[in-house]
This record gives structure tokens, C-alpha cells and sequence, in this order.
């Protein structure tokens, strides 16, 4: 099948070497000449494991290609993805632009039938603005072309999205269309081969099913790090109560691990953006704005107690950071409780030496060059000379450190660990002042 996608962030470009690897005709096409350039070269700008490689087997394959022209790209396709962002606006809400671009562009460049998929993540009701948007425009330049659009969410997971996108939980198409939903259906019909993933609903089901499931991720998230923080103010140990809660088959044990809160570019802005929608409509959202909330008091957390212990004029003093990404497997800082940390030290004077084994150069281009920011090429680097260590990603290489090596290198073994990757008991027999997140020890109850 002919497949244009356009945008080649993490969504796009993931779909499109994956729909190649099958056997699909893939055009991918970016407005950025500079990342087109590097995509031609299978050079992905960001890290995602296996990515580069499926790009280059698309490529030389001859299945995949890159373009930054939207009229072929328009017209190479017979079913063209949108996969551009959606950003927040300063209120909340997604910033349909791009979307709306892509649209126009479609619409001004297609000369026969076309399929249009959503797969952004965008408010419920877009699908049905975009097919309204592209019928208008071409009523307005005086022609009758058939065009039909259909939402296919993505739900991937930064870090494994290759795998996400090869063997998916679901796949779900929200199209009013029986013959649309049968092209779909043969489109992914090498990833529904040994069980049935297929779930067709309407459009705006489809849509409210992606902040759905991202926002009940969330919630997740955010009720277990507040049972955390209840969990160190009575004296409880809140991986106890993780298991214990987990064992529940309702409950289940994926996302109830506690720590300094999520980031990452989906999360945060589609708890919002849900929280924007429900306003719109006259419904106010108070366990989303908990969630939210919740989460965003968390990712201070950790820099709060850097200062509880060694006070709030930092100048002179160093802190090691284990772990820049919002989360293992990605080179990626948006929103990461990473940042956080970093800019809650240096506003208290403090300088930084940082590792993390993928994102040392995102954090170089958020930050630039600072005197008071070293991003090390070695976990151990970083704790040369630091007065305590700060653990905010759960990267493996962070698991089983030699803590010997560790007490050695610092000027005192004080860890504050965001993630629980430690056991509290055993850091202190060995002599480490050990603070994790809701481990029945509390700042207040050490002073």
C-alpha cells in the first residue's frame, strides 16, 4: 500500500520504518530540509532502540523515503498520516496549527481519492474538523474529489516504541466508513495475526480513548506518589505497600512505582489538554487537576530535600545527578523531573555533574555551557568531589553501583534516590545516608 506520513518525530518516523519493514511504499515528509537530510543518511536526531536500523533497511530497501516536498508527498500517497505535534498552548489546550496545516496541504495538493489518518494525539472531534476543513477547501477551488478521515491513535512508550509499534496491545481506528475500516484492516494486518488487536469505533471514541488511557496512566502515577508521601509521614515503606497493592490482579503491578514524578512529552500536556477539553464543555476535571498537580509538587521534591539536608545556600557545594532522560531508554528531557532538580541547585548557588548515558547532549542544548554544569562521560566522573548524589532516571547502569566505589568518591555518602532503585536497610549497614521516596524515613524524622 502507498503511506505518506507526515512528521517525523517519534510517532511518524516510528510508523513509518515499521509499515516499511512489512512491505508498505512509505514517503515520510518534514518541513525541516536539515532533518530530512540526516533521515536520508538513516542519522535519527533522537534515540529510540533499533530505530536507526529499521531506517536504513527502508532505505536501502527502497520501501522507505524522505521528502520536504508536500505536493509529492501528497500525491504519493493513497492513505496519508498525520503525525505532527500538538503542543500546549499557554492556557492548556493542543495547539492544532500543524494539524491544520497538513490538512490544507492535502487539500490543496490531492488529485484523487484519499484516505486521511489522524495519529497525533489531538482533542476529541478533530478527526471530524480535519475531513470538514479539507471538503471545504475543495468546494472553495471548485472540485469533487472523494476524501475520507480516519483516527488511529498511537500508543507508543518512548524508549520502546519500535516494539510497541511491531507487536501493539491494540489498534484502534475510529472511522464511520466500512470500507475505510477494511483498507485499515489490511493495511496492519501483518501486526493482527495471532490474535485479533483490531478495535473500530467512531472517531471521537477513538480520540477520547488515546487521553483516556494517557490520563488514567497518569493518575496512576500521581495516586502512588501521593500514597508515598502518606507512607513517610506515618513511618511505612511504600515498596511493601506496592506489592501488596499489586497483587491484586485490578490493580496490577505496572505503573504504581513511586518516585519524582513523570515527564516525558505526552503525560503532562495530555493531562492538560483533557483538562482544557472537559472545561470547554462545562465539566470541571478535579481528579485530573489533583493529578496534575500531584505530579508537579512531586518533581520538586527532590531538589526540597537536597535543601532540607545541606540548606538553601548551596554555593560552594557540588551534586552529583544520575539520570537526565524522563525515563530509561530515550535521550529525551521534556518534562523531565530531571530539570527540575538541575535548576532548583544552581537557583541555591550549587553546581551540577551530571550522567546519563543517552541525554548528555539534549541537556547541553536546553542548557548551553555553564560554569556550573558538568555532564560527565562516566557515572563515576560524576561523583568525583560531589557533596551527595541525586538519582533521577532508572537507568540498568544505575542498579547495582559498587557502593564502596561510591562512599569513596564522595564527601560524604549521602544519596537522595528519586527512583527506590536501593534498599534502605542495606545502605545502611554499609554506612550511606540513604533517602528515598516514601521509605518510612522522612527528612524531618532523620533531623
Amino acid at each position: 500500500m502507498n503511506i505518506t506520513i507526515f512528521g517525523s518525530g517519534y510517532v511518524g518516523l516510528v510508523q513509518a520504518a515499521i509499515f516499511a519493514d512489512v512491505g508498505h511504499r512509505v514517503v515520510c515528509m518534514d518541513i525541516d530540509a536539515a532533518r530530512v537530510d540526516r533521515l536520508r543518511e538513516a542519522d535519527v536526531p533522537f534515540f529510540e532502540p533499533g530505530l536507526s536500523s529499521l531506517i536504513r533497511s527502508g532505505l536501502d530497501s527502497g520501501l522507505l523515503s524522505f521528502t520536504t516536498d508536500t505536493k509529492a508527498a501528497v500525491q504519493a500517497g493513497d492513505y496519508l498520516f498525520i503525525c505532527v505535534g500538538t503542543p500546549p498552548t499557554s492556557e492548556g489546550a493542543a495547539d492544532m496549527s500543524q494539524v491544520m496545516d497538513v490538512a490544507s496541504a492535502i487539500a490543496r495538493y490531492m488529485a484523487s481519492r484519499k484516505v486521511v489518518i489522524t495519529k497525533s494525539t489531538v482533542p476529541v472531534g478533530t478527526t471530524d474538523a480535519v475531513l470538514a476543513h479539507i471538503k471545504q477547501a475543495l468546494h472553495d477551488q471548485g472540485r469533487d474529489i472523494a476524501v475520507e478521515v480516519a483516527s488511529n491513535p498511537e500508543f507508543l512508550k518512548e524508549g520502546s516504541a519500535v516494539a510497541d509499534c511491531q507487536s501493539p496491545d491494540r489498534i484502534v481506528i475510529g472511522t464511520r466508513s466500512p470500507k475505510v475500516l477494511e483498507e485499515l484492516r489490511r493495511m496492519y494486518q501483518a501486526f493482527n495475526r495471532n490474535r485479533e488487536k483490531i478495535m473500530a469505533m467512531d472517531p471521537p471514541s477513538a480520540e477520547m480513548t488515546k487521553y483516556a488511557s494517557n490520563a488514567l496512566l497518569a493518575t496512576k502515577i500521581s495516586f502512588m506518589n501521593e500514597m508515598a508521601n502518606i507512607a513517610e509521614a506515618v513511618g511505612a515503606d511504600i515498596e511493601d505497600v506496592r506489592r501488596g497493592i499489586g497483587a491484586d490482579p485490578r490493580i496490577g503491578y505496572q505503573f504504581i512505582y513511586p518516585g519524582c514524578g513523570y515527564g516525558g512529552s505526552c503525560f503532562p500536556k495530555d493531562v492538560r489538554a483533557l483538562k482544557y477539553l472537559a472545561g470547554q464543555h462545562g465539566h470541571r476535571a478535579e481528579i485530573l487537576t489533583a493529578v496534575h498537580d500531584t505530579n508537579q509538587r512531586q518533581k520538586n521534591k527532590l531538589a526540597e530535600r537536597v535543601m532540607a539536608r545541606l540548606g538553601f545556600d548551596l554555593t560552594g557545594k557540588t551534586i552529583a545527578v544520575w539520570g537526565l532522560s524522563f525515563k530509561p531508554n530515550t535521550d529525551d528531557m521534556r518534562e523531565a523531573p530531571s530539570r527540575y532538580v538541575l535548576e532548583g541547585i544552581w537557583s541555591c548557588g550549587g553546581r551540577v555533574q551530571a550522567f546519563d548515558p543517552r541525554a548528555g547532549d539534549a541537556c547541553r542544548a536546553l542548557y548551553g555551557e555553564r560554569d556550573d554544569l558538568s555532564i560527565t562521560e562516566h557515572k563515576e566522573q560524576a561523583l568525583e568531589g560531589a557533596d551527595a548524589l541525586v538519582i533521577c532516571t532508572e537507568w540498568k547502569a544505575f542498579w547495582s553501583p559498587d557502593f564502596e566505589q561510591v562512599k569513596a568518591l564522595l564527601k560524604q555518602p549521602l544519596i537522595f534516590d528519586g527512583r527506590n532503585l536501593y534498599n534502605p536497610a542495606y545502605l545502611e549497614e554499609l554506612g550511606i545516608e540513604y533517602y528515598g521516596i516514601g521509605r518510612g524515613r522522612s527528612l524531618h524524622a532523620a533531623a
